[in-house]
């Protein structure tokens, strides 16, 4: 790796991983979705405020975060470094605090908005007031270092904690610290844990410390330190003593400190050092939580099939159960049923058509000359009939799918959250009315041009065009039907054999019923789609996990490029 940036390799490969675990949808409350999220918005945190800006700037300052319990004296001991008051300590807890980053003048370019922390404001008001990150700057700091008092990583504010993970995870160099009174707390040691599995650069800092307790608590924390993979961090001790008018430790108590930090300053070997160990150890751990992130859209995903499988068997249920009842006869009753008896009459009335052209002419198209024919209504009642069917499969299979879903906390968060869910579309009705006439106009235009060449037949001339779609569409209502309505239904199938020929009317019949099932599911195409748009699909939620693991990949892979080469490590 080159000494002030990384290879284009792994900033593409970083700057990918981002991409890649910012766009995880793990919407779904399914097992571990909590914690998955936790980890997704550490990682894009890490990657943001620290990876990134650090790997384009490898030169930059190297930036130390005062971190620790409450009550440590973290703000004196900041201020005692410097050597001048640069932040104030918290009176009250919790207290509200604008961290405080302290550089020397020089350094400020390093740690504008688009540098690190992006996400932070920035301010130079003085106080504990503002959510920001207060810039001060000293030239007794040195070039090459800056120091960054964070809030307590125990407090009692959770806004508090929060910032202070985050700024503890932009950290080049943690100063953890700590007390005699509260070393062995369990929230402290949770985080130098943290830094021990990342490799991050510490120094632990025991602070307050009585001249009778020194020794003993020196030794047992250095025990605990060793134990929990920190034997290589230093340990800086602070006696208890009185502070100056200005409220600094006398500088003896901080002398080796800031001797060590200065010489990390100088020292640009050492600096960069420290910079890679902690940017590999991140890298590291958060190509592992990737991983974690990956794995747990199994459970998103495995939770989107049930979800998505089923809303989607419901509607097919529904376009089956419409499929069936426009050719079973269900429809052929009531009204349909008795226009239609009306309309043809009786079997001798066929039998004669041919001497009876002209009369049966007069009944049936009397539409030409502005009447309402019986045609006319026997179309009125069937559209009637089929949108009505269709309208309460829509609302029922919506029902039943709001149902299901709201059996599981996931599904009845999904369907909490949008209103009329468990109703049809407030516009299915006009939707379906518009459908079945299309559909109707299809049939009367199938009949038209299929019977161009049978237009000057007899029966052709009686029933006309209108009449002759009548038949066809009450004989597809009833082709699967063996009950008594078949019986009036095959006047019209003898009608239409008369004038097409069997095999040409089973196939008028079929394309007109296709034609109706296939605008029935676009129509419940529609309705389905109101659950899918609620989450991911499966298939998308597979692709984002695979693009996730891709990425991981490669960013291991950049990592060992160009970490783990003699340049980086000698």
């Amino acid at each position: 790796m080159p000494g002030d940036h990384a290879s284009a390799e792994l900033l593409a490969a970083m700057s990918s991983l981002l991409l890649s675990v910012r766009d995880v949808p793990l919407v779904l409350d399914a097992e571990g979705a909590g914690r998955a999220r936790s980890i997704k918005s550490d990682v894009v945190d890490q990657l943001s405020d620290y990876i990134l800006p650090r790997l384009v700037q490898l030169d930059a300052p190297l930036l130390a975060v005062v971190g620790g319990s409450t009550g440590a004296g973290k703000s004196t001991l900041v201020n005692s470094i410097v050597g001048e008051r640069v932040t104030e300590s918290g009176v009250l807890r919790p207290t509200t605090r604008s961290p405080v980053l302290v550089h020397h003048p020089d350094d400020a370019e390093w740690f504008q908005p688009d540098r690190i922390l992006p996400d932070l404001p920035r301010t130079s008001e003085t106080g504990n007031g503002t959510y920001a990150l207060r810039l001060a700057s000293t030239t007794r700091i040195p070039q090459g270092l800056a120091i960054l008092d964070a809030p307590d990583v125990d407090s009692i504010d959770k806004g508090n904690r929060e910032l202070a993970a985050q700024l503890l995870a932009a950290a080049d160099l943690w100063l953890f610290v700590t007390s005699a009174a509260r070393y062995a707390d369990q929230v402290p040691w949770d985080y130098l844990r943290q830094a021990a599995e990342r490799s991050t650069s510490v120094a632990v800092v025991l602070d307050r410390t009585s001249d009778e307790a020194l020794i003993e608590v020196r030794g047992h924390l250095a025990r605990m330190m060793t134990s929990r993979g920190l034997s290589d961090s230093p340990l800086f001790t602070v006696p208890e003593s009185g502070l100056d008018t200005d409220g600094l430790l006398p500088p003896e108590s901080v002398a080796p400190m800031v001797g060590w930090l200065h010489e990390l300053a100088a020292d640009p070997v050492a600096r960069q050092m420290v910079v890679h160990r902690t940017l590999d150890g991140a890298v590291r751990h958060l190509v592992l939580r990737a991983h974690d992130v990956a794995d747990a859209m199994d459970a998103q995903v495995e939770l989107a099939e049930t979800l998505f499988g089923t809303a989607d068997d419901a509607y097919r249920e529904a376009l089956d159960s419409i499929t069936r009842q426009t050719a079973d006869g269900t429809l052929l009753r009531g009204d349909v049923l008795a226009t239609w008896q009306e309309f043809v009459g009786t079997g001798e009335l066929l039998s004669s058509v041919e001497e009876k052209v002209s009369r049966i002419r007069d009944r049936f198209v009397g539409g030409l000359t502005g009447k309402r024919t019986r045609s006319t209504e026997i179309v009125d009642a069937i559209e009637t009939s089929v949108r009505v069917l269709l309208v309460e499969h829509a609302e029922a299979t919506a029902e039943t799918v709001a149902r299901t879903w709201g059996t599981s906390p996931a599904g009845r968060g999904l369907v909490d959250g949008a209103a009329g869910l468990d109703r049809a579309s407030s516009d299915f009705r006009i939707r379906a009315e518009r459908a079945v006439h299309d559909w109707r106009q299809g049939v009367i235009e199938l009949v038209r041009v299929e019977g161009a060449d049978k237009r000057m037949t007899a029966k052709f001339l009686a029933f006309g065009v209108n009449g002759i779609a009548v038949a066809l569409m009450v004989t597809m209502l009833s082709r699967a039907t063996a009950s008594d309505e078949a019986g009036a239904a095959a006047i019209g199938r003898k009608l239409l054999d008369a004038i097409f020929g069997a095999a040409e009317v089973d196939a008028l019949v079929a394309r007109a019923h296709d034609d109706l099932v296939t605008r029935a599911a676009s129509l419940l195409e529609t309705e389905v789609a109101r659950f899918h748009q609620l989450l991911e699909a499966p298939a998308s939620l597979r692709a984002h996990q695979t693009a996730l693991r891709e990425a991981a990949r490669k960013a291991e892979y950049s990592r060992h490029a160009d970490f783990l080469n003699g340049e980086v490590t000698s």
